[in-house]
């Protein structure tokens, strides 16, 4: 067979999210102490305020930037609007701000754009990319590589996780942390759950016909749901809803039938102890419950995956919650007949202004 045949479908996307133990171990063992060098250098500089800029996946992993940020620091965050830069020309004054902005590609040109205005307005610029010779990480005064290896396939899978480590690594050595021993337990508990396919392709099968999905978590976890949403809709094309477990008892509750399926992200710690209202009343309302974590609260849904996070620090279990939701995205996608790998009508750089 020639080398430039195509690959069957799926193949590329499932080769990748196997190489995640060991993208986590690479980070781990080389990148690292560079991270922890870049954290001490912005630590000196004393930043006042926090924003975070990114666009798809590494808006998820933005998002949980800013947990750690405001939970781990006290450092108040936002979430940046790139085109009150891009679009609108403002030039806010970011004089002892820190702007981080998160891309796989670091090629999407809001991104850069907004990055420069940044720099420009007076901020601390930092590029978290899988490129270090982006045209992002050219434009930042410091730059951190989430050494993940060319990643093929459209929907990201080991860059996310590779950006999250890497944001954890980041805050961690802001604050002249030890984090990276609590993080050394990650590939081994990656490799284990990646090795439940068959468990996922069960409840791909129960949910490969679903019309719409409803996912929800609390704290850490929300950045979980919103990543797996997005992996659901760029894969199989079904509608996936997101939301806060707060914000879904705000109304979005009325929708939620014994028909379609509510993902429900629990961690062990306090976000899943703030989900504990939101699982009642799912129940309550005959909810087709799957839960993604504690095993307890595993055997009380409908259906779910219980992780290995039992000891493992609440702000590192994203890195594990969202493996089995990368693998039911595939599953779910391969079941209806389609290629995971070439969602249609998408690009790995898009080019937004």
């Amino acid at each position: 067979m020639s080398s430039n045949a195509p690959s069957e479908p799926g193949t590329v996307m499932s080769g990748e999210m196997a190489e995640q133990p060991a993208v986590l171990r690479r980070i781990l063992d080389e990148g690292a102490p560079a991270i922890r060098e870049v954290a001490e250098r912005i630590a000196a500089k004393n930043p006042r305020f926090v924003l975070l800029t990114a666009r798809g996946t590494s808006d998820n992993a933005a998002l949980y930037a800013k947990y750690l940020l405001e939970i781990q620091l006290g450092k108040p965050c936002g979430l940046t609007s790139m085109s009150t830069t891009t679009a609108y020309g403002a030039r806010p004054d970011l004089t002892d701000c820190l702007v981080i902005t998160i891309s796989q590609s670091g090629g999407s040109p809001d991104l850069v754009a907004s990055t420069e205005a940044a720099r420009e307005a007076g901020a601390i610029t930092l590029a978290v990319t899988n490129n270090a010779d982006s045209p992002l990480a050219r434009v930042s005064e410091f730059h951190i590589d989430v050494l993940a290896g060319p990643e093929k396939a459209l929907p990201a899978t080991k860059t996310y996780t590779a950006e999250l480590l890497a944001l954890y690594l980041f805050v961690d050595g802001l604050r002249g942390g030890g984090g990276t021993e609590a993080a050394k337990a990650l590939p081994e508990l990656a490799e284990a759950v990646l090795e439940r396919r068959a468990e996922v392709k069960a409840l791909a099968a129960r949910y490969r016909f679903a019309e719409r999905m409803v996912l929800t978590s609390r704290g850490y976890g929300y950045p979980t749901a919103k990543e797996a949403a997005l992996k659901l809709m760029e894969t199989s094309y079904i509608p996936a809803l997101s939301y806060s477990g707060a914000d879904l008892l705000h109304g979005p509750l009325a929708m939620v039938d014994n028909i379609s399926p509510v993902i429900a992200v629990v961690a062990d710690g306090k976000g899943g102890e703030a989900l504990q209202p939101v699982l009642e009343r799912l129940r309550d309302r005959g909810a087709d419950l799957v839960v993604i974590g504690r095993r307890e609260e595993v055997e009380r849904a409908s259906a779910g995956f219980a992780l290995p996070t039992e000891g493992l620090p609440e702000e590192l279990q994203p890195l594990i919650q969202i493996l089995p939701l990368q693998m039911l995205a595939y599953e779910v996608t391969m079941a209806r007949g389609q290629d995971p790998d070439a969602p249609r009508s998408l690009a790995k750089v898009t080019e937004t202004r």
